[in-house]
């Protein structure tokens, strides 16, 4: 029951010289600020158990030790594992806030550079980002020490009413405002004593450069362009928000051509990378980045792809497996807030919808995070030509009054992927609820978008006939429902050898039959052609492969 190493989430503590409560609490606290984890009282570095001393055997003294010396209170879960020496297992949960021992001290942990875990004391700055990753500190929000409305830009303030005026989402409220009015209503500045003080999300936006540069030095973003080793294009960035994004996404146009897909008469101009996913990325990635440590924002292009980096992971609740289920929450409201108001994100909070829709509308593969760590979210998006057949099936179903959702796309995509597959892979591969995932998949049946066969668990899905027809596919669609059928011998003998033998059932789940009768059928032709023999007969019967 006790690992054999520590980890970023297991400590081991000796307890030969009798463990001083304050060592235990300081690894508690450390733990429960990082991942919660696993304290082990009574084991030795390199994992050898030499047992606890009696006084840390009462795990209920224990708990009670540890709740009555942090703040805020931590709950511990305490138990005496019997080995040949006595172990204090102590299971730490992940704290939602700050957690410091009762005399102040505020840990985290770490893993250094030997490959081995640490605790470590917390630093302001660091505190500020864990409050952020938690939802418990909005960080653009706060005022700016030693910042007064002078280190505006009037230049950058008419940039964002020309933005409010000009983009399909501003919100032109705004414009009837004073400038004093619209920073308040954009919450550029707070209310601080007698004035207003620029907050961090104020300066962003509209601050000046040289401002930026002395008070905000974590501010910083850059655009490459990269041919095999050659640099076509480095531009570094300490401008503020708007004039940064306008002028990426200006310089990234010239890289990304347009080609013209064919819908039926009509020709349809396509860019390589959708722009309004571009812009998304683009905004998403300066809007969510970690504010409080150094690091830039990259957009770079290259013969492979489009990346968007920034600092800062994602925040707690939210992973590369549940981007798009996920409840919709960022590391900085008061920032995004405002620049989904001046127009230039998306006004539903769900970007991430249209970056995936950027690629999906067109057949292109799925944006990659999968590069994102505790530190930095990374996006790519693949360099690919669009699926003409696939833009135009789309295209077919918008002019019968059908507007395929994000969640009817994500499941085209991955049965275009899969060929075939049942509702456990398709949960597997795409992050849709699993009911909703069920509702969506029946949907496009009705619609003649796919094809279901077999029932129960067994039942699979697959693209229809109707959509391989699409670009003269129909030699696809014959081998996805045909060849299967030709390969049953090949796949019932293969699983017999490796199992050495074979049931009805073995047979019906391997070949998502719709009935035993199915599978009887199969294993009845191998037998009578020698490659089976019947073993046993009755409720319990099997075969087994006949040696030759």
């Amino acid at each position: 029951m006790i690992p054999t190493k520590e980890t970023l989430s297991v400590e081991f503590k000796s307890d030969q010289r009798t463990l001083g409560e304050s060592i235990i609490v300081d690894e508690v606290v450390a733990l429960s600020n990082s991942e919660g984890g696993d304290l082990y009282i009574g084991v030795e570095d390199d994992g050898e158990i030499t047992g606890a001393q009696p006084v840390h055997r009462d795990s209920i003294q224990v708990a009670a030790m540890v709740a009555n010396k942090t703040v805020p209170p931590v709950s511990v879960r305490a138990e005496t594992l019997a080995e040949k020496f006595p172990v204090m297992h102590i299971e730490v949960p992940r704290s939602r806030s700050i957690v410091a021992t009762s005399n102040g001290r505020i840990l985290r942990r770490r893993i250094k550079s030997d490959g081995t875990p640490e605790s470590v004391p917390m630093y302001p700055y660091e505190i500020a980002t864990r409050l952020s990753d938690l939802g418990r500190l909005d960080y653009s929000a706060q005022p700016v020490v030693d910042a007064t409305c002078d280190d505006f830009d009037s230049l950058e303030l008419a940039r964002l009413r020309r933005l409010v005026q000009t983009s399909r989402g501003g919100d032109r409220a705004l414009l009837e405002l004073t400038d004093d009015e619209l920073e308040r209503a954009l919450k550029l500045t707070t209310r601080v004593g007698e004035k207003d003080v620029p907050t961090l999300a104020g300066l962003l936006m509209i601050g000046k450069a040289e401002s930026l540069e002395r008070l905000v030095p974590t501010h910083e973003a850059v655009f490459q362009v990269l041919e095999g080793t050659d640099i076509r294009a480095n531009e570094s960035y300490r401008q503020p928000l708007l004039y940064t994004i306008e002028d990426i996404i200006a310089r990234v146009e010239p890289w990304n051509p347009v080609t013209e897909v064919q819908i039926g008469l009509l020709s349809q101009p396509t860019p390589l990378y959708d722009r309004r996913a571009l812009r998304e990325a683009i905004v998403n990635a300066f809007g969510h980045r970690d504010y409080s440590v150094l690091g830039r924002v990259r957009v770079q292009m290259d013969d492979v792809g489009l990346s968007v980096n920034n600092p800062g992971g994602f925040i707690e609740g939210i992973s590369v497996r549940n981007l798009l289920s996920a409840e919709p929450q960022g590391r900085n409201p008061c920032l995004m807030d405002a620049l989904k108001r001046v127009g230039l994100a998306e006004r539903t909070g769900r970007g991430i919808d249209r970056i995936y829709e950027g690629s999906l509308l067109y057949g292109r593969p799925l944006p990659d995070y999968s590069a994102s760590n505790q530190t930095m979210v990374s996006l790519f998006i693949e360099r690919s030509e669009p699926d003409a057949e696939f833009v135009q099936l789309l295209a077919e179903e918008r002019d019968r009054g059908t507007d395929l959702p994000l969640q009817s796309l994500l499941v085209l995509d991955a049965l275009k992927r899969s060929r075939r597959c049942g509702i456990a892979e398709l949960s597997e591969m795409v992050d849709i609820p699993h009911q909703r995932l069920r509702r969506t998949v029946e949907l496009l049946c009705e619609a003649g978008l796919v094809e279901a066969s077999g029932g129960g668990q067994n039942r699979s899905y697959m693209l229809s006939k109707k959509v391989y027809g699409h670009g003269g596919k129909a030699k696809e669609y014959v081998r996805q429902t045909d060849i299967d059928r030709v390969r049953y011998p090949e796949l019932i003998m293969k699983l017999a050898r490796q199992q050495g033998r074979v049931t009805v059932s073995d047979v019906r789940e391997l070949l998502h039959l719709p009935d035993g009768d199915a599978a009887y059928y199969e294993l009845k032709k191998l037998k009578e052609h020698g490659e089976l023999t019947l073993v046993k007969r009755g409720p319990r019967s099997f075969y087994a492969p006949v040696k030759k």
